[in-house]
């Protein structure tokens, strides 16, 4: 992700004050970084709806027909909601890009397609768009070995954009390559982001270290070979288990998305208290306390950790916990943990302090 900011920004693609819409929430780089000095980008958020399954409406899309808007940064399926895009929003997109903005660029970071039912990425629907990442790291636990992808159409917008700079940009970014190819003009964007990631200088040792491309060729091999997706299959029923194991204790029903992934799972505070005790209670809990306070007394009282989900861009206040990390009766804990503390807020809210 930031090697794929700076090559834009290197290749004058992107310019600060440049408005960059993000799907919200999102994974919170997407947030931090074009507010960075560095790139200093407009913000624009395309908001899912959690009412609608974490889906953008056509409203919110229509957001990016505004020719002002470069670039949209998507996670798909998305973090922390943990839910692919569907097919509306998906022909959206497409239609989008078709009928009203050829030109604009997609991020789109695919980490948890893995994990989904008969997935579609927006690098299928929207190819010469598309910026493409995925990781290896989600599916095959591997999170430390930073093994991760960039794909982009061999015919893509980023190119054509390149062609398009005017004559003293290409003079510029002449000077940066050329210690790379005699042909700077021809480079594609592509190879310029992997040059980049060594500053261009140090081009000879760019992208992944031997050891890491041996170890993601073995995780490559191993999915190929996996023709009956035994793995796969193994790995969603372990994550929904614990998601399943979670809510049991909780004392709440697991709703079933056909667009869910369950990598994560999007504890709605106020939802929870609303559906364990009712709409007076869920009022009277986030009016006595924020979601940060919430969660500080959740660390404090049972030990667990869950993000905020402000954090994210969520508007509710809600905490993030990850299905990947911990055995099944770990997360049976953490339901019993999260039931106790709304009992002793009910037993107070009943009290009528």
């Amino acid at each position: 992700m930031t090697y794929i900011f700076n090559t834009l920004k290197q290749n004058q693609l992107l310019h600060k004050g440049d408005k960059v819409a993000i799907g919200m929430p999102v994974f919170t780089p997407y947030i931090e970084i074009p507010e960075l000095d560095e790139y200093a980008l407009e913000e624009v958020a395309i908001n899912a709806d959690p009412a609608n399954g974490w889906q953008y409406s056509d409203e919110e899309l229509d957001k990016l027909k505004d020719p002002a808007v470069k670039i949209f940064f998507c996670t798909n399926p998305s973090n922390p909601p943990s839910v692919k895009l569907d097919e509306r929003s998906l022909q959206r997109l497409a239609d989008i890009v078709n009928n009203d903005r050829p030109d604009l660029i997609i991020l789109t970071d695919d980490v948890y397609g893995t994990f989904a039912d008969d997935f579609q990425s927006l690098f299928a629907t929207c190819p010469q768009n598309t910026v493409l990442v995925y990781s290896y790291s989600k599916y095959f636990g591997a999170t430390g070995w930073r093994l991760g992808v960039i794909a982009t159409h061999e015919n893509n917008v980023l190119d054509q954009k390149l062609a398009a700079l005017p004559d003293s940009s290409k003079q510029l970014l002449d000077r940066r390559y050329g210690s790379l190819t005699p042909d700077v003009r021809g480079l594609k964007f592509i190879d310029r982001l992997v040059a980049d990631s060594r500053t261009v200088a140090l081009n000879h040792t760019a992208g992944l270290s031997t050891p890491q491309q041996v170890q993601l060729v073995l995780f490559s091999l191993f999915a190929l070979m996996d023709e009956n997706e035994v793995y796969k299959t193994s790995l969603k029923k372990i994550i929904r288990r614990r998601q399943a194991a979670l809510y049991r204790e909780l004392g709440v029903p697991v709703e079933i998305d056909p667009n869910g992934v369950d990598y994560y799972t999007l504890l709605d505070l106020e939802e929870l208290a609303r559906k364990l005790y009712g709409d007076e209670f869920a009022v009277w809990v986030t009016k006595k306390f924020t979601g940060i306070e919430l969660l500080f007394r959740i660390a404090d009282e049972t030990g667990i950790v869950l993000l905020p989900g402000e954090g994210f861009g969520t508007h509710q206040p809600a905490g993030r916990a990850s299905l990947a990390n911990l055995n099944e009766f770990e997360y049976a804990a953490i339901g019993r943990a999260l039931k106790k503390m709304a009992d002793d807020f009910y037993q107070v809210f009943s009290a009528g302090s």
